[in-house]
C-alpha cells in the first residue's frame, strides 16, 4: 500500500524489530479500560502496529478490529481468532456507524489528526461508548542509568524526534480530548529486560533510524558500553515504565 495523505509512517523500515522488542502492556491497564465499556461486543484498535494491545483486548471483547496504516507492521501482528486486522487509517475507520463498544489507541493517538479522528469515534461509537488512548515514555531503572538514556534520548537522538513526540513526553496532556473524561487509576509497565533487549527496544524508535539514515552511523553502538557498565553481566534488569491514560464517554 503507497503513502496515503495524513499518514505519518515512522515504523515501516523497522517493523520487524518494533513487533519484536516492544512491552506487553500490564493486564491490569487492558481489564480496566475494557470494563468500561459499554457491552464487550467489538473493541477497535487504532494504529495496532504489531497487535498487542489488540490481542490484549480480544481476552475481554467479542471481536477486535485492528487497523494501522502500514502493511509492514500488519505483516508483523500476532495473529488470534478474536482479532481482524484490517489496513486503514484512525482518521478513516472501517467500522459502521455506532457499532464499536471502545476505540482504543496505544502509543499512537500523537501521531493522529486530531479533530478527524475523534470525529471518527464519534460516528463509529455505540451509545454511552469510551475512547481510551494511552503512552509511555523512558524506562526508568536508577539515576545513574536514567541519566545515560535521558542523555541519549535528549542529545544523541534528539534532533531526529518527530514534532509530534512533545505530546508523549507531556504524557499526552496536550492532545486534544474532546469527551467526558474520567479519572483513571496510576499504571505501570514493568518488565525484567537483559542488555540485548533493551538494545532491540531501543532500535525501534523513530529517531533512532533517522540518526542512522543522518550520520551513515548506528548511534547504538557508542550506547552499547555506557549501558553494559550498569547492567548485571549475565542477567536482566527490572525496568519501570510509568503509563498514562486518558479515557472519556461519548
Amino acid at each position: 500500500m503507497g503513502a496515503r495523505m495524513g499518514f505519518k509512517d515512522h515504523f515501516s523500515r523497522q517493523s520487524a524489530t518494533y513487533s519484536r522488542h516492544r512491552p506487553s502492556y500490564p493486564r491490569e491497564l487492558i481489564a480496566y479500560v475494557a470494563a468500561q465499556a459499554p457491552r464487550r461486543a467489538w473493541a477497535l484498535d487504532c494504529a495496532t502496529g504489531n497487535g498487542q494491545a489488540a490481542v490484549a483486548l480480544a481476552e475481554y471483547f467479542d471481536a477486535v478490529l485492528a487497523v494501522d496504516g502500514s502493511t509492514r507492521q500488519l505483516e508483523q501482528a500476532e495473529p488470534h481468532p478474536r482479532v481482524r486486522y484490517a489496513a486503514a487509517l484512525a482518521e478513516r475507520l472501517p467500522a459502521r456507524d455506532g457499532s464499536i463498544d471502545i476505540v482504543a489507541a496505544a502509543q499512537a493517538a500523537h501521531w493522529f489528526d486530531a479533530g478527524r479522528f475523534h470525529a471518527e469515534c464519534r460516528r463509529v461509537l455505540a451509545p454511552g461508548g469510551v475512547v481510551a488512548i494511552w503512552t509511555y515514555g523512558l524506562f526508568r531503572a536508577g539515576a545513574a542509568l536514567d541519566e545515560v538514556i535521558d542523555d541519549f534520548y535528549g542529545r544523541v537522538v534528539g534532533e531526529d524526534w518527530p514534532p509530534e513526540r512533545r505530546h508523549v513526553e507531556q504524557a499526552y496532556r496536550t492532545l486534544p480530548f474532546p469527551w467526558v473524561e474520567q479519572a483513571t487509576p496510576a499504571f505501570e509497565l514493568v518488565t525484567d529486560w537483559d542488555l540485548e533487549q533493551v538494545l532491540g527496544y531501543l532500535a525501534s524508535w523513530s529517531a533512532v533510524q533517522r540518526c542512522r539514515e543522518r550520520t551513515r552511523r548506528d548511534p547504538l553502538d557508542a550506547l552499547r558500553p555506557r549501558l553494559a557498565a550498569y547492567w548485571p553481566p549475565s542477567g536482566a534488569l527490572r525496568l519501570r515504565w510509568p503509563l498514562h491514560l486518558r479515557l472519556g464517554r461519548s
